[in-house]
């Protein structure tokens, strides 16, 4: 997985086709107990920052890794590194860019019993988990209500988070191998503990398989 740093100036035809308008806490992630897995990336930065998000940073510490081999089972869980973007750096209006004719499914109930919901829509329309529509492509004002989806289609790998202070973040990787991204924003909405409105977060992670399609427990 690569990542490169900027100052963005002109979206490339792929992009505006994908939309332009738009971590995961772990404690309750269905991902969690996944992290040992092998990772498969390699990170380049184009321009050093100096004030980040905790993501990034560990995305530099990681940059001397080499990327880790694919397993042969099909039934395991292969994650690429997870990038988590938080305020101040995220704020409202901080697009996230996708390759155009990508595919969104909403996870449902996902702190309680996480289960796909029945139907997909093309990249960035997406249910939130009140059920309202929304542009997933621009991240809301605080209080908005909680998104997370798996986005799949990806003839390329790539996404790109567009900040309000012109900073654009270009994750790429290969998308034979991890053809599926986790998405989870995570922006004040949820009440019960130990969230109580506090996170204000946007997390991506690039993964082999939907693990959703299989029975899935909470930890």
């Amino acid at each position: 997985m690569n990542v490169i740093r900027g100052k963005r100036e002109h979206p490339e035809e792929g992009e505006r086709a994908g939309g332009t308008g738009g971590s995961s806490p772990a404690r309750r992630s269905v991902l969690g107990g996944l992290a040992a897995l092998p990772v498969l990336y390699t990170v380049a930065s184009a321009i050093p920052a100096s004030a980040d998000s905790a993501s990034a940073d560990s995305a530099s510490a990681d940059s001397g890794r080499r990327p880790g081999k694919v397993r042969t089972n099909t039934d395991d869980l292969v994650l690429g590194q997870q990038r988590r973007y938080n305020a101040p750096l995220l704020t409202p209006g901080t697009r996230l860019l996708l390759p155009s004719g990508v595919k969104a499914v909403p996870v449902l109930d996902y702190y309680h019993r996480p289960r796909l919901g029945a139907t997909a829509s093309a990249w960035p329309h997406l249910r939130a988990a009140d059920g309202t529509a929304v542009d997933a492509s621009v991240i809301p004002d605080r209080s908005a209500p909680t998104r997370v989806a798996i986005v799949s289609g990806f003839t390329e790998g790539w996404y790109e988070l567009i900040h309000a202070s012109g900073r654009a973040d270009r994750v790429s990787w290969d998308a034979r191998k991890l053809p599926y991204l986790f998405v989870h924003g995570e922006f004040g909405g949820t009440d019960e503990e130990p969230f109580k409105g506090r996170f204000y977060t946007l997390a991506l992670q690039p993964m082999s398989r939907n693990p959703y399609l299989r029975s899935t427990t909470i930890l």
